[in-house]
């Protein structure tokens, strides 16, 4: 009876170690180096500065805004544009993309 039980603990330990942990660190690894080149990247200036977009959105009219705001664009836009650049970083990783 004893047997059965450090059998499926070892089995259930080499799940976790094999699948979990693995995952965990390859993932915790991908977001670190998606967070930090990032941040070289606006260090380096390649991403539009704040002020930049704002002069750009300045001139759409009040009744686009009207729109953009029901298909809530302030929340969609910076998740597709998030999502776009974190694809064009993972894609440049040798052994990934």
């Amino acid at each position: 009876m004893f047997g059965i039980l450090v059998s499926a603990l070892n089995v259930f330990l080499g799940f976790v170690l094999r699948t979990v942990v693995v995952k965990l660190v390859v993932y915790a690894a991908l977001y670190l180096f998606v967070s930090e080149a990032i941040t070289f990247l606006q260090a380096a200036h390649i991403f539009p500065t704040v002020a930049s977009l704002a002069s750009g959105f300045g001139g759409v009219g009040e009744g686009m805004w009207y729109f953009m705001d029901l298909c809530a664009f302030s929340v969609g836009a910076p998740l597709i544009l998030t999502a776009y650049v974190s694809r064009f970083i993972i894609r440049r990783i040798p052994l990934i993309g």
